[in-house]
């Protein structure tokens, strides 16, 4: 999915409020949380890359899920490619 901010997926499938939004800089993935509820969230944090997620996930030792869950490499990687191809389809496609 896409919007004014980018491209994006629920993390929570059921939870339609929030979004991780995901681009690529650099040849490196990066996830920035949007949350309806608490927009101050997209505010306060920066686009993160999978590798300092991943760094920060090891260190969590709370009780339930990590936080390493919300972050799905797979999906983000298939929204990246999936933005590439309707790009060069538009630039291949002829002009009427």
């Amino acid at each position: 999915m896409q919007d004014a901010r980018g491209l994006y997926y629920h993390p929570l499938p059921a939870n339609k409020k929030e979004r991780m939004y995901v681009r690529e800089r650099a040849g490196q993935v990066e996830f920035r949380l949007w949350n309806q509820e608490n927009p101050q969230v997209w505010d306060k944090h920066e686009w993160l890359t999978f590798d300092v997620i991943q760094q920060a996930a090891a260190q969590y030792k709370g009780q339930g899920d990590s936080p390493l869950a919300l972050y799905d490499l797979d999906v983000a990687l298939a929204l990246i490619r999936e933005e590439r191809l309707k790009k060069a389809q538009a630039v291949n496609t002829p002009s009427s």
